[in-house]
């Protein structure tokens, strides 16, 4: 079952609030859960299980009764049946269909989805889908309209670099500016200037839109170790604790919290265990189960706490000479080169 709705400008935050207010009134109900693409519009960032929803976003789905599903960066398997639909819409109802405003436009679409999309039946299951509709909309909560609020901020995370992520570009701004995780600043548009602002409204400076995107092309399995089996890296893991069963139950926590994203968080557990002291290592695996810190990034930053802390922060090992015979080598320093030689090169 399908619903549309079409504007002139690009959609925002706000607008796609005000859209799924829209499609819920279309319906007569609201579903239990809801799957998504990562838009930007909706998610500003994806910690390894961590959706970061963008600030409107979230408040409105706070507001609502509804659950919602991400799917993965570069999963087709996942995403397909949203972006199927959308190429469904652009092929059958948009090509070669004249313009003249967006009112009838969007009157066409609600009439096409009635004796058209909604109505015949599905090529793959056979079925009308107004028709298996009617069975399954009394499933659908209670729908009772709210007004979208449209005073938000318009409010991005700052990354650990001082920049922000503007349509497809990276904006910096002044060294110090990123604060730790959470860090916010308002951005404003003003004719072809970039304004950021603290979230107390004093500027922190202005930059020129760029009209060009920056290219990016990768796939998410492409950035992972798949070289060694689930379970191999959860024992290794465990193995880098002094209480191997209760490495295990931290482990298996952040498994059950973040089923499909346990990989991920093993392998920056791992490189954080790598050379880290073992002091420093199982004080930070009973701080982080005391105050249920299940989560990889958070265990590092743990540790690095623990290991600013103490003298010893790392395992130092001797060094061992290649030549073992002659320890006079390791004192030598190599022959520099003067300066004069060089001007005399230019010179020439």
């Amino acid at each position: 079952m399908k619903y549309i709705w079409f504007q002139l400008n690009s959609f925002t935050a706000q607008t796609v609030c005000q859209a799924h207010e829209n499609a819920f009134a279309f319906f007569g109900g609201i579903p239990n859960t809801l799957v998504y693409d990562q838009d930007r519009t909706m998610v500003v960032d994806e910690n390894i299980g961590d959706i970061i929803l963008t600030t409107a976003f979230k408040q409105y789905a706070n507001s609502r009764s509804f659950a919602l599903h991400f799917c993965r960066k570069a999963d087709p398997e996942s995403k397909g049946k949203v972006e199927n639909v959308v190429q469904y819409v652009k092929k059958n109802f948009l090509y070669n269909r004249p313009y003249s405003d967006l009112e009838t436009l969007n009157q066409q679409a609600l009439a096409w989805l009635a004796r058209t999309a909604n109505f015949l039946p599905h090529n793959y299951t056979k079925k009308s889908p107004e028709s298996e509709f009617s069975i399954e909309k009394p499933f659908l909560n209670h729908y009772i309209p709210i007004t979208v609020n449209s005073m938000e901020k318009n409010m991005y995370f700052v990354k650990k670099t001082n920049t922000i992520s503007f349509r497809s570009n990276f904006y910096t701004l002044p060294m110090g500016t990123y604060t730790g995780a959470g860090t916010q600043v308002e951005v404003k548009e003003n004719e072809n200037m970039l304004e950021l602002y603290h979230p107390d409204g004093s500027l922190i400076c202005t930059h020129p839109i760029s009209m060009q995107k920056g290219q990016t092309i990768s796939n998410t399995n492409h950035r992972r170790d798949t070289s060694i089996s689930l379970n191999e890296m959860i024992v290794q893991a465990s193995n880098g604790f002094t209480d191997k069963e209760l490495g295990l139950t931290y482990i298996w926590q952040i498994k059950s919290k973040y089923p499909r994203y346990t990989r991920d968080h093993l392998q920056v557990m791992l490189k954080a265990l790598q050379e880290a002291d073992q002091v420093a290592v199982d004080k930070t695996l009973e701080f982080c189960i005391k105050n249920e810190l299940y989560n990889a990034h958070e265990f590092e930053q743990v540790l690095f706490v623990q290991l600013s802390q103490t003298d010893t922060p790392f395992n130092h090992q001797n060094i061992k000479l290649l030549n073992k015979d002659n320890q006079q080598k390791a004192l030598q320093s190599p022959q520099a080169s003067s300066m004069l030689d060089y001007e005399h090169i230019i010179n020439q």
